[in-house]
């Protein structure tokens, strides 16, 4: 899999808008991010439940892995993906965009008037 095709696989989803966090692209629903692209484009990431890493750990070792530190164990995956195949990641980025469009939508801040 190339980062075109985690790309499309997210963008394919209804609602989502590429953006960039950090200094690399993300994808957001909702106005939140469920998956993003490192800066080296060889690894992606969906952000799914600690319990859904599990099941994709288990089950597709070679692809998957949790991400580095506390982003990792809540439950952010990181996607190897010059080893994903398209099955396992569309079915992971689905999980991670639905857990999105679930939540409330944020506020955003209001922007402060300047003083005088």
């Amino acid at each position: 899999m190339t980062d075109d095709d985690f790309r499309d696989i997210a963008l394919a989803l209804d609602g989502t808008v590429e953006g960039a966090h950090m200094g690399h692209p993300d994808f957001r629903a909702n106005n939140r991010i469920f998956a993003s692209l490192r800066a080296d484009a060889t690894t992606g990431m969906v952000k799914i439940t600690p319990e859904q890493q599990q099941v994709f750990l288990d089950e597709h070792a070679q692809m998957f892995r949790p991400s580095p530190g506390a982003w990792g164990r809540g439950g952010c995956t990181d996607v190897v993906l010059a080893k994903a195949r398209m099955a396992p990641v569309r079915a992971a980025m689905q999980l991670a965009w639905e857990a999105a469009m679930a939540k409330p939508r944020p506020r955003t801040l209001a922007r402060s008037k300047p003083r005088k």
